[in-house]
């Protein structure tokens, strides 16, 4: 990383096959006009698909080839891009508030880039380990009250796009990210109103394991009074319609959300159409 300054996946149906009128068959003894007829018709069928194909490779259609180009291209985004777009200075939270109303986050800390190690509980580092640590970038954010903090965290891992989509699918049925012993660590920064953000104080958070990218996007957010907190609850659960926990009330849960979404759309943005969601 240099200084200054619901995930589609896609699927390829089977390519259609000649039917029974356009096999090559024998020919009978209808005369030699005839197969030869057939012959020309057999060789421009063929050049019409082969220029389409060629047209469509061309043209850039091809998906597979593209997929697996800015699959690459997000792995490297943790050197090549700079920390300003991908953690903003400020982020606006248009809507991602409780009942809609809008936030503004600020910027206060950015960790140095690091290895994992002593990044996660032990359990949640478990939980990640089949895709690996290339490397974690983190920072965190207060809201315009500041009394929230916020860390949002990107992990970019080693895996492939099979290996994502594996740890996605297994958070997704064994509903890993609502487990309270699988919350991700925060970044308290010194001399900030998140230098008392620890593990103790951590309310709500969310996890997202992205497959069009080998990336883990995360956050998790506190009170920056450094409360603690004795039952964490899953950003999904605090921003339910209803609910009374401590951190949706102060909603928490929008705080993590909100700022997990967008940082996880600057890091799209810089990657490129290939991977951003349609709208």
């Amino acid at each position: 990383m240099t200084t200054g300054g619901g995930r589609p996946r896609v699927s390829f149906g089977d390519p259609e096959g000649y039917d029974e009128h356009a096999r090559p068959r024998p020919l009978g003894g209808r005369g030699r006009a005839r197969a030869v007829a057939a012959v020309v018709c057999l060789v421009l069928g063929l050049g019409l698909v082969t220029g389409a194909g060629t047209g469509s490779w061309l043209a850039g259609d091809s998906g597979d080839g593209g997929a697996r180009s800015a699959f690459t291209e997000a792995g490297d985004l943790w050197h090549s891009t700079p920390v300003d777009q991908l953690f903003p200075p400020t982020v606006q939270g248009q809507g991602a508030g409780p009942g809609g109303a809008d936030r503004t986050w600020t910027r206060i800390a950015v960790a140095p880039d690091s290895d994992c190690a002593g990044a996660f509980d032990p359990l949640l580092a478990k939980a990640l380990d089949p895709v690996g640590c290339r490397r974690l970038l983190r920072a965190t954010y207060t809201d315009a009250t500041r009394s929230h903090v916020t860390t949002v965290g990107l992990l970019f891992t080693k895996a492939d796009a099979a290996a994502m989509t594996s740890l996605a699918d297994r958070f997704e049925k064994e509903d890993l990210g609502r487990r309270g012993d699988l919350v991700p660590l925060p970044y308290a920064a010194k001399d900030t109103v998140a230098a008392g953000f620890g593990a103790p104080q951590r309310a709500s958070w969310t996890v997202s394991v992205l497959t069009d990218g080998p990336v883990v996007v995360y956050a998790v957010s506190g009170w920056a009074d450094g409360r603690a907190v004795d039952e964490p609850e899953p950003a999904e659960e605090a921003m339910e319609s209803g609910a009374t926990s401590a951190p949706a009330q102060a909603g928490l849960g929008h705080e993590a959300q909100g700022l997990a979404d967008r940082v996880e759309r600057a890091l799209r943005k810089n990657v490129g159409p290939a991977t951003e969601r349609p709208s």
